[in-house]
């Protein structure tokens, strides 16, 4: 998988879920947000920390991890 050099995964910090570097905000939640309508500004607005360009790393990185992953057709 691609190096992200705003993700972090880290076992000592959410159970181990990839988060933003410097926050407990995970790539998850964010998606989750995505997907439930909010706009990458919204989310911002409710999580300060973060930036437009966390909200794009974390899609960056879940379109990688999901590029790497085997499918298989039942």
């Amino acid at each position: 998988m691609t190096r992200h050099q705003r993700i972090e995964v880290n076992p000592n910090i959410m159970f181990g879920k990839p988060v933003i570097k410097g926050t407990r905000i995970t790539v998850e939640q964010i998606l989750r947000k995505l997907a439930a309508g909010k706009t990458s500004e919204q989310i911002v607005a409710d999580h300060p920390r973060l930036t437009i360009d966390d909200i794009r790393a974390a899609e960056a990185f879940a379109a990688d991890y999901l590029a790497d992953e085997e499918i298989a057709f039942g």
